[in-house]
């Protein structure tokens, strides 16, 4: 009989639970959940780069897309061997003493303080930058070394900090706080003493400062001196962490109650979706494999002997193991990628459906026209893009509209348009964002090669890769290299499957999980060498607009 393991991905809209054969790799099923609280906007002010989620959003699309899987699958329990979840990160929950999540307590049902803290959350760039001050003027350890030398909004500690000094009430009900990943593992196998949880090697080193150099995270005068409740929450955090081939436990009776599957199943240590994503594209040392959808995000391995001591600046950390033990992990990213286009969209849609609700249109027939337009104008405003020629447009755009991640970290920064005149359509403006997208990529790859990591191919991943032919084409010229697609839908799921049969003994380690489970690669990008020249001048114009936006606008 063959064996079969559970990867679940949890990402910004919604959740995905994959079904997998541990012999081959093949998917027996999928189900996708989409978080309703979240769909509905609740918990975030986006004008102030709020944006929270409800564990209840996790929790039910956890049991529903798991027992359906399984369900649907006709298999018997016991092929099930194993399940790893993935996450979105960093996206930090307070608990308290049993790892049960504030927000799930009727007094903070409702308080987005108490609720986890999205990753694209960015109200905390004060306090990272505090966070960075520090870290270079103390006159001890350099605590961001190993995350590109610039902490980021988006992590761990700033967000935190931010939420004791904002709200006294959670400030105080927080015992500790959990890495989304963490959290849902910590469930899955019955914990009730955090102090056991088995945290990701993952989400602590590129996220929270921990290093093995420093014993852990950072020492507690570091802290002190941000905040004293800061060193008071370190003692009930963690020193140890693990990878995610590594067993976090067993699935507690209850869960294998609600998720249809059998009882004392291996449950891998929790991870990020890129993280996972990477291991499911088949990362190996010299690939880079770009997991794009909302954000991007960069994902390569090298060996330490490679790096040779290295600290490679201005990316989101380089951590042993955090991918593929044994391996140097390295990531960077971009904080707006696909949300970049659906930006635009969403500017273009919504005036246009209030002059019609405006109107006294017909409530049945808006709605109608509202899911045309949800559906299609990205389409069509793609197609459109793809007869400009880049030589026949000026249009130039800065992709900073939700700040910059890598490289060096600037969430302060702004996007931009230039160069527009009375003949700029939506097409133009449109393939302009997406050139500016893939310019900040190339970026990226120009930085790892000038720190001496060398990038031999790109794979793509994700549902922009997926779905988007005017990204990927425009991706390749600008990058002036193929691009490999990953074959497999759902690469994040695919790959925390592959956690899953490593924990569970099924294979000895990851990368024996990857040659048996590998999806494979089912289409190529080739740079199109007409479109070489134009594009170096309009990325050389792209970096000159950055520079300027941000000595003079940030």
């Amino acid at each position: 009989m063959d064996n079969y393991v559970v990867g679940v991905d949890f990402g910004t809209d919604s959740v995905r639970a994959l079904l997998v054969n541990a012999d081959d790799g093949s998917t027996k099923g999928s189900e996708v959940f989409y978080y309703p609280r979240w769909k509905a906007g609740a918990y975030c002010d986006p004008e102030k780069n709020q944006f929270r989620q409800h564990p209840l959003d996790h929790l039910e699309g956890l049991e529903q897309t798991v027992r359906r899987v399984v369900a649907n699958s006709g298999l018997p329990k016991a092929q099930i061997k194993g399940i790893c979840v993935d996450t979105t990160g960093s996206s930090p929950l307070p608990v308290d003493q049993n790892g049960q999540a504030l927000a799930l307590s009727e007094a903070f049902s409702n308080n987005p303080n108490a609720q986890m803290i999205l990753w694209k959350d960015h109200t905390a760039v004060a306090e990272a930058d505090e966070i960075n001050q520090l870290a270079r003027s103390w006159g001890g350890e350099d605590f961001t070394r190993y995350e590109g030398g610039i902490y980021s909004s988006e992590w761990f500690w700033a967000k935190i900090l931010h939420i004791l000094r904002k709200d006294p009430e959670v400030a105080a009900s927080a015992y500790s706080w959990m890495e989304h990943c963490d959290y849902l593992t910590f469930l899955l196998t019955g914990g009730t003493k955090i102090q056991e949880a088995k945290r990701s090697r993952c989400a602590a080193g590129h996220k929270a400062l921990w290093h093995e150099s420093w014993g852990g995270l950072p020492n507690s005068d570091f802290l002190s001196r941000l905040d004293p409740r800061l060193a008071s929450l370190k003692e009930n955090l963690y020193t140890d962490t693990f990878t995610s081939d590594t067993v976090a436990g067993y699935l507690a009776a209850d869960w294998a109650q609600k998720l249809g599957l059998e009882e004392g199943i291996a449950v891998a240590v929790g991870t990020f979706d890129a993280h996972a994503g990477a291991v499911g594209g088949e990362v190996s040392p010299g690939t880079m494999v770009k997991v794009m959808g909302t954000s991007t995000c960069d994902i390569m391995v090298t060996s330490p002997a490679a790096l040779e001591n290295k600290t490679v600046k201005g990316i989101c950390g380089q951590v042993d193991g955090s991918v593929l033990p044994g391996q140097i992990g390295l990531e960077a990213g971009q904080s707006g990628f696909g949300d970049v286009l659906a930006w635009f969209v969403q500017m273009l849609q919504k005036p246009l459906l209030d002059t019609l609700s405006d109107a006294g249109m017909n409530p049945n027939t808006l709605s109608e026209i509202r899911s045309h337009l949800e559906e299609n104008l990205i389409q069509t405003l793609s197609r459109q893009a793809e007869q400009v020629s880049p030589e026949n447009t000026q249009v130039l755009a800065m992709d900073w509209i939700n700040g910059r991640r890598t490289p060096d970290a600037n969430q302060n920064l702004k996007g931009a348009l230039s160069g527009l005149d009375m003949g700029t359509d939506a097409a133009k403006i449109f393939k302009a964002l997406v050139e500016s997208i893939c310019f900040g990529s190339k970026r990226i790859i120009e930085r790892f090669q000038e720190e001496g990591v060398s990038i031999q191919q790109v794979i793509g991943l994700g549902g922009v890769a997926k779905k988007s032919t005017l990204v990927m084409q425009t991706m390749a010229d600008i990058l002036d290299m193929p691009i490999k697609v990953a074959k497999s839908e759902q690469a994040p799921a695919l790959g925390a499957a592959m956690y899953a049969a490593t924990a569970a003994g099924i294979y000895p380690t990851v990368a024996d999980a990857i040659a048996h489970m590998g999806n494979g690669f089912n289409l190529v990008y080739k740079p199109r060498a007409e479109n070489r020249n134009t594009y170096q001048r309009k990325y050389q114009r792209y970096l000159e607009l950055g520079e300027f936006i941000e000595k003079n606008l940030s």
